[in-house]
């Protein structure tokens, strides 16, 4: 009888049935094994040795474990196939006293019959590399967090955290916010052409561009106005007609990254939701007929690399569906980003033939708007780019040059199956020579303002985390998971705000902790972590490095020099009906709340509803914004439960013209639209750009 280790219950399941009887399938149920909660676990003067304890209420599945090893013939540790893994193997294979020298690790990428008996007949020994490179993560993670958060419960307050990647991704969070803050918008003008063509009643505009041959900027409208009685009387000329093929390349299958932002984008999941879906899909779904099978391979990746296998299954499926022309010369390659695990694959279906439509009755809702996205995104990325017929019009109006471009879709290639938010919409220009005049029918200035950045949201700081180098792809949802609970940050809009305990905290870290808080260091600090899993750095050199070069000396003197911060709370214009104290507001888990100051003495609380500015139909109280049981928005009557009147969608100001309904702003394409909440009514009308930005 042989022992098979692995992390989950369910992956325990689903490789059980690949296996013969010969094997019995147990569960870890993830990490049995770690450093002690209650203090640092850590010997800094015995060489950062690592003090390792049964995690609490793990000690019976241990047991369990070892009575099975006992009873078993040969052990195999089959955790997943990344550091993480590693780790947990390690462990266990210490706990269970394996020998070292039998090869006992089994790594599969998929939670497939055909890849999990070809992993059982290629075992191999547990990778030192790579659980000295997580051995190394978990130290300097405890030496940052358990020496300095201690700090900020004495001199700010209790309850904090600093984190070693984490108080980065607050940094980041600050710094832009200080940027809007200090932005100062700057006015610029642009002026379009509204032209036509003698005798052809097809129009167009062209957009000002160069004086002189010179790009021209606009600043103010005097200088608008001047441009404008410079060319209102000149002849428009066709200068010069461009007309040429524009492709456009499709996307790389998925990273854990790249998955996070389009599923944040597409589908509105938070980057938890996704993860734990993902995870779900990875494990294994029973699909029908009895069989379980993972859906996807392995969810924790920054390659874009794909198997020969799934290439050549993806080329068949696109050749036999879409057609010839649909299929690339040679299977498109896609570079991967900066210090990417080659070894790994993407995250793409464990076959192209478990289609969306086939297995859709077998996924939950959310599971299949998942898994349809990671299928279409891989097909995808094996087809010909989409190809664009572009054309260029150069005019001339006395000095002025105006310039209209014009965009047809010639061949749709992966457009067919994966939409892009940013794809080009097709604009039509007329069959025109150059040299012919054109006639103008009006000028049109319009003033503008440059806008600050925008604030981060889950995908755009993932984004950043991962084009800077911060934390790999099983830290991007922990990291924004702990920023929100400790409080430095909370949604607005689905975008991240500082609290004021978010800048208090990055403040003291840039005075006290700079090497810990800066973003060239940290992520100098994940590439000698990718170098001590190569086998390429001493882990023991990169702690000794890291504690006496700096950071034992910056520990003592911050804990000299940092007074003891007063928060001042924020308080409210409302008052508490219970004891006539002044509310003010605090955080918790489930975002900002109002609190009674005297609290324990009185625990009154309430909810910070936000206001939609728009009146119920029913009752006339103010609609307001809510959340579901499972977290998603919607917009419902302030007087609830008295009533219980509530939208889906946004609601606007207007009534419905046609049955007198609330409108409601919905996302169409690209755009929004105003439409009628009354299911029964057909009134849509197109939202400009200005108007959706108004009512935000």
């Amino acid at each position: 009888m042989n022992l098979v280790i692995v992390e989950s219950p369910t992956k325990a399941r689903t490789i059980k049935k690949f296996l013969s009887k010969k094997y019995k399938v147990l569960a870890s149920q993830g990490h049995l094994i770690d450093l002690p909660r209650s203090k640092l676990g850590v010997d800094i003067d015995n060489n950062f040795a690592p003090k390792y304890i049964t995690i609490r209420g793990k000690g019976k599945i241990l047991k369990e474990l070892k009575d099975a090893a006992r009873k078993a013939d040969r052990v195999f540790l089959a955790a997943d196939p990344d550091r993480e893994g590693e780790a947990i193997c390690w462990h266990i294979g210490r706990a269970l006293k394996l020998s070292t020298e039998e090869p006992c690790r089994v790594e599969f990428n998929e939670i497939t019959k055909a890849k999990v008996k070809e992993a059982f007949k290629n075992p191999r020994l547990i990778d030192s590399n790579r659980v000295d490179a997580q051995q190394t993560r978990r130290i300097l993670d405890r030496l940052v967090g358990y020496s300095i958060s201690p700090l900020l419960w004495r001199k700010v307050r209790s309850g904090l955290s600093a984190g070693r990647v984490q108080s980065v991704a607050v940094r980041l969070i600050c710094d832009r916010e200080e940027e809007i803050n200090n932005f100062n918008p700057e006015e610029y003008w642009s002026l379009d052409a509204q032209l036509q063509e003698g005798g052809s009643k097809s129009q167009f505009k062209a957009a000002l561009e160069r004086h002189r041959k010179k790009k021209i900027k606009l600043k103010n409208k005097s200088e608008t106005d001047y441009v404008i009685d410079r060319v209102k009387n000149e002849r428009f000329i066709i200068e010069k007609i461009t007309r040429s093929k524009r492709k456009r390349r499709a996307f790389a299958p998925f990273t854990t990254s790249s998955l996070q932002q389009e599923a944040s984008a597409k589908l509105g999941f938070t980057s938890r939701k996704t993860m734990s879906i993902a995870q779900q899909l990875y494990e294994g779904i029973n699909i029908g007929s009895g069989e379980t099978v993972g859906l996807i391979t392995y969810i924790r990746t920054d390659s874009t690399r794909i198997s020969p296998q799934a290439q050549i299954e993806a080329r068949s499926l696109i050749s036999d569906r879409f057609g010839a022309e649909f299929l690339p010369e040679n299977p498109p390659v896609y570079k991967s980003g900066k210090g990417a695990q080659e070894a790994h694959e993407a995250i793409r279906p464990t076959s192209v033939t478990n289609e969306p439509a086939l297995i859709k009755k077998h996924l939950s809702r959310d599971q299949n708007r998942l898994y349809t996205l990671i299928w279409n995104r891989l097909v995808a990325s094996q087809m010909n780019p989409a190809v664009y017929d572009q054309v260029r019009i150069s005019i001339n109006a006395g000095d002025y040059t105006f310039k209209a471009t014009g965009s047809t879709l010639r061949f749709p290639g992966f457009l067919v199956l994966y939409q892009v938010e940013d794809a080009e919409s097709e604009t039509v220009l007329p069959d025109m020579e150059e040299g012919r005049e054109l006639d103008l029918l009006e000028l049109l200035p319009e003033q503008h303002f440059t806008k600050p950045p925008p604030r981060y949201n889950e995908a755009s700081l993932i984004k950043t985390l991962e084009e800077k180098g911060i934390g790999r792809p099983s830290t991007y949802s922990p990291i924004i998971e702990t920023i929100q609970n400790r409080g430095y940050v909370f949604k607005d809009n689905k975008a991240f705000v500082p609290d004021e305990i978010g800048f208090i905290v990055v403040e003291l870290m840039i005075n006290y902790f700079p090497e810990v808080i800066d973003i060239d260091f940290t992520a100098r600090l994940e590439r000698q972590l990718d170098e001590i899993e190569e086998g390429k750095e001493d882990f023991l050199k990169v702690l000794k490095d890291f504690y006496d070069g700096y950071f034992k000396e910056r520990l003592a003197e911050a804990d000299k020099k940092i007074e003891k911060v007063e928060i001042a709370p924020e308080v409210s214009d409302e008052y508490c009906p219970n004891c006539g104290e002044q509310l003010i507001y605090k955080h918790g888990r489930f975002g900002r709340f109002l609190a009674c100051p005297t609290y324990p003495e009185c625990k009154y609380t309430k909810k910070v509803l936000k206001e939609t500015g728009v009146t119920c139909p029913v009752d006339k109280g103010m609609i307001v914004e809510r959340r579901s049981r499972k977290g998603r928005i919607f917009y419902g009557c302030e007087n609830y439960p008295d009533c219980e009147f509530s939208l889906w969608n946004k609601p606007l100001p207007e009534i419905c013209s046609q049955c007198g309904a609330v409108m409601t702003e919905v996302r169409k394409g690209k755009g929004k639209v105003a439409r009628c909440s009354n299911k029964d009514c057909a009134n849509e009308q197109e939202l400009t750009q200005k108007e959706v930005a108004v009512r935000s």
